[in-house]
């Protein structure tokens, strides 16, 4: 293990916004529970294409979406508040 300093964009929580040495750009970490979690949300999405259950589906993924908007939310608030340009 390697011990490195990295700038924290945010406070220290689940969904850290965080640059790492030589990235031009900050990144999300997200926390191993949190992945699983995301992880299993997109299998519900999937599981219910397969059963051909596209309402359902379509509530997963909408639920999905709004996750993954509100982390969004938080990187881009993170990058205004210190004057860095979005990556994309």
């Amino acid at each position: 293990m390697e011990r490195i300093e990295a700038e924290l964009s945010t406070d220290g929580g689940n969904d850290a916004v965080v640059r790492m040495p030589g990235r031009r750009f900050p990144g999300v970490l997200v926390q191993g529970d949190s992945l699983h979690v995301l992880r299993s949300d997109v299998a519900e999405v999937m599981q219910a294409c397969e059963r051909g259950d596209l309402d359902e589906a379509r509530d997963s993924a909408g639920f999905l979406l709004a996750d993954l908007d509100a982390l969004m939310g938080r990187y881009e608030a993170a990058l205004n508040q210190h004057g860095i340009p979005r990556p994309y």
